[in-house]
């Protein structure tokens, strides 16, 4: 047969592959071109919106939108080769970033092979990255203090410390985070800071500007003052300085867009607690207690600050609820009993608003292993007493509807009556 030939259908031109338009296959066909010529076609814009799918690991959102993309070749055979820009020389997640860029490319019908070379931005460059993530002004201003903000802020809070505080914050945000909810944690516990330990972030922020990018581990973004200091050096501040430094994790880190953020507070009612109440006075706070009624009466006194800061007690976690015994089942009560409940109670009475108990801890070896090993129990072992109680918690916080109370919606009505 011969194609074209009169009274017989000639052959349709290829169907469009990734890479290459309807009417370059169409042109090539008219021109000659074969079939393999044809789908061996790569377009720099096929190209470049597969960079599109490429987000920053750190910031979270395509490096082409973040200036990123330096260039693209397309070479003969199907090669490509895209150079693309880190925010600084040594960026720690270069690999990843490479990584990324490579399988993106490869996805393109007709690529043969992908080089990825990287180059650094330039102050000027890294000032403009700056200001179109947060804006131009010389202060900054913490984002969640905003009226329009949707991100749920909970302030962790204990009376003592030893109560596990540090544990239950670690674990609700690794539960959120794995529920699908975007989480960041701030380690305000300047003098005694356990978070990143805990959550295994061995990462340290990087910095383009004045703004921090914090490090991420098991799905949460985590900033700690003890990933600004050497080795286990103590930490001698004043409450200024303290006031300072929480200012800066909550306004000068980018965050992006939070779901949550857990604060996770030094014990008692010191400067970091009154700072918080200054800084992000939205911010609700959750009350970590033990059974022993001992802590539980400081527990309640450091929830009561909220009357005088004017916050919300979303509610009480008590923890070491009990040692689950492991040859008869038996809850063996090592601290004592009901000192949640009665925490939860005073709280009521002193605010006149219901605060519940949100769940009870027992006692379990994993919790504490898993906070020593920088995995959270409730993704190692999350049907555990304690994994499952802590995502129970934690449900019951990541699922509460993100309020409008007090937004703008920007609607007008057409008439006033």
């Amino acid at each position: 047969m011969i194609p074209g030939a009169p009274g017989r259908p000639g052959p349709s031109p290829p169907a469009p592959r990734p890479g290459v338009t309807k009417a370059t296959a169409d042109a090539a066909l008219r021109g000659g071109i074969g079939r393999r010529t044809i789908v061996d076609m790569v377009t720099e814009d096929a190209v470049r919106d597969a960079l599109a799918t490429v987000n920053d690991p750190e910031i979270n959102k395509p490096i082409t939108d973040l200036g990123m993309v330096k260039s693209v070749e397309i070479g003969s055979g199907g090669a490509v080769a895209v150079t693309v820009y880190l925010t600084v020389s040594g960026c720690p997640m270069r690999e990843t970033i490479t990584q990324r860029v490579t399988d993106a490319v490869t996805g393109v019908g007709g690529v043969t092979g992908v080089e990825v070379t990287l180059d650094v931005m330039s102050d000027e460059q890294r000032r403009e990255l700056a200001a179109s993530l947060r804006g131009t002004t010389a202060e900054r201003e913490v984002p969640f203090a905003k009226p329009g903000s949707l991100t749920r802020v909970y302030a962790v809070a204990s009376g003592k410390g030893g109560v596990g505080k540090s544990s239950v914050t670690v674990n609700l945000a690794a539960a959120m985070a794995a529920d699908g909810l975007k989480v960041g944690v701030v380690d305000a516990d300047i003098y005694g800071h356990s978070v990143p330990r805990m959550l295994g972030a061995d990462g340290r922020p990087t910095q383009v500007e004045n703004m921090i990018m914090p490090p991420s581990a098991n799905g949460v973004k985590v900033i700690s003052i003890g990933m600004f200091t050497p080795g286990n050096a103590p930490v001698v501040w004043r409450g200024p300085m303290l006031h300072r430094a929480l200012q800066q994790f909550l306004a000068d880190v980018y965050w992006g867009d939070l779901d949550v953020l857990l604060l996770d507070l030094p014990p008692g009612t010191g400067d970091i607690a009154i700072s918080v109440a200054q800084l992000v006075p939205n911010a609700e706070i959750l009350v970590v207690t033990t059974p022993q009624q001992a802590a539980a009466e400081v527990a309640e006194r450091a929830g009561s600050i909220a009357v005088q800061t004017h916050q919300k007690i979303v509610g009480v976690v008590e923890n070491m609820s009990g040692l689950p015994c492991p040859h008869c089942d038996e809850m063996v009560d090592v601290f004592g009993t009901g000192g949640g409940q009665l925490v939860a109670d005073g709280l009521t009475k002193t605010t006149g608003a219901p605060v519940p108990v949100l769940g009870q801890i027992p006692i379990d070896v994993r919790l504490r292993e898993g906070g020593d090993d920088g995995r959270p129990v409730v993704l190692t072992d999350p049907g555990s007493p304690a994994g499952a109680a802590l995502r129970a918690i934690a449900g019951k916080l990541g699922g509460r509807q993100r309020g409008l109370s007090g937004m703008s919606l920007g609607i007008t009505p057409r008439n006033k009556f």
